[in-house]
């Protein structure tokens, strides 16, 4: 980390999502795991990230549950997100009293076993070379398109899969979203958001256990995960 850098570094977890694909009647991020939700599990994870900036919770309008658990992590505001992601992150951006050059970085609540030592070498890289970029895995698996009733396979040798946290200046993410959401184009992450904008975007590469909560099962792969990170003990 760049300590020559004067910008803060400011966080928004986007958190107002119902979790649909998850198939249970509550928020994914409420879900227990060794007796805590995975929205702490994530919290947890950036305690300790030494950030002079803001940090912003995104939740859904009703959530009592969630600015509940917020209350117990000092310095973290929680303030009341949108239809779509991007809607979301928008509404933590606009909560922010910051400046243009300061770095912005977006973390998913799903994902909790995300690794200090990632995070730190993301804001290295962007604070090195100047511009915003996203933590990514090279895609492994072989990957087929299908289009119609034809199948081929894709050449994965430039293929990555975007992870969290991405980062960016707080003035340019928070225009291409504004301008995005405005003509309506279809903002998956901020890294899109970006792109469209015309904005180079680097990539770090982040660790395999990063993952993403989406289905049940993942559970128990999170769970080994944090086991090997020191964080959860096992039974």
């Amino acid at each position: 980390m760049n300590l020559t850098d004067p910008s803060r570094v400011h966080l928004v977890f986007p958190a107002a999502g119902v979790g649909q694909r998850f198939g249970q009647p509550h928020p994914k991020q409420y879900t227990l795991l060794a007796g805590k939700t995975l929205l702490e599990w994530t919290l947890d994870a950036w305690k300790d990230v030494p950030f002079q900036g803001e940090r912003i919770l995104v939740l859904s309008g009703n959530d009592e549950r969630g600015r509940a658990l917020a209350a117990r992590y000092p310095g973290l505001n929680c303030v009341k997100g949108g239809a779509e992601r991007a809607d979301s992150v928008l509404a933590g951006l606009a909560a922010m009293n910051a400046a243009d050059d300061d770095w912005v970085m977006v973390h998913d609540i799903a994902r909790p076993c995300v690794r200090r030592a990632d995070i730190l070498a993301l804001l290295d890289h962007c604070q090195s070379e100047g511009r915003g970029a996203s933590l990514a895995r090279p895609l492994t698996d072989t990957i087929k398109r299908m289009q119609g009733d034809r199948v081929s396979t894709v050449d994965r040798r430039q293929l990555w899969a975007a992870l969290t946290p991405q980062c960016f200046r707080f003035g340019r993410l928070y225009r291409a979203l504004s301008l995005g959401l405005a003509n309506a184009v279809p903002l998956t992450d901020e890294a899109s958001a970006m792109e469209w904008m015309g904005d180079p975007v680097g990539l770090v590469s982040g660790s395999g256990d990063n993952i993403k909560v989406t289905h049940p099962d993942d559970l128990a792969l999170v769970a080994f995960y944090l086991q090997q990170q020191g964080r959860l003990t096992p039974t």
